[in-house]
């Protein structure tokens, strides 16, 4: 069994900064993409950023400039670090990781977390 745990989600006003955590967790074998989606309400899900096995990253251009994932591969964990950060990046915050735990990837899904910003 797989799982995603999530850390790091709250309330912050407009400029402020938070970082999430997801860490992997079981029977991995390898991991290949990792990333962050949101899902804010009445919207559709949308991806926000994803990073590969190595440093390839890729962003939704409304957070390019201002979020970073970054990946440590010895403790199957991807973070991604807001700054800068909008009302309209509010939104429920959900982790995903492309893993293989049975010899074949699968893709799993954190619980999501939630990220609200307000003044």
């Amino acid at each position: 069994q797989v799982q995603l745990v999530e850390s790091g989600g709250g309330f912050v006003q407009p400029g402020g900064s938070l970082r999430l955590s997801c860490a992997a967790s079981g029977s991995i074998v390898t991991i290949n993409t990792m990333g962050w989606s949101r899902q804010a309400p009445g919207k559709q899900r949308e991806l926000v950023a994803r990073i590969i096995s190595g440093t390839s990253t890729n962003y939704a251009d409304s957070v390019k400039g201002r979020f970073t994932i970054s990946r440590d591969n010895a403790k199957n964990t991807v973070y991604l670090q807001m700054n800068s950060l909008k009302p309209e990046d509010t939104a429920v915050y959900y982790c995903h990781a492309e893993i293989n735990s049975v010899g074949y990837y699968h893709l799993y899904w954190g619980q999501g977390t939630q990220i609200t910003v307000s003044s």
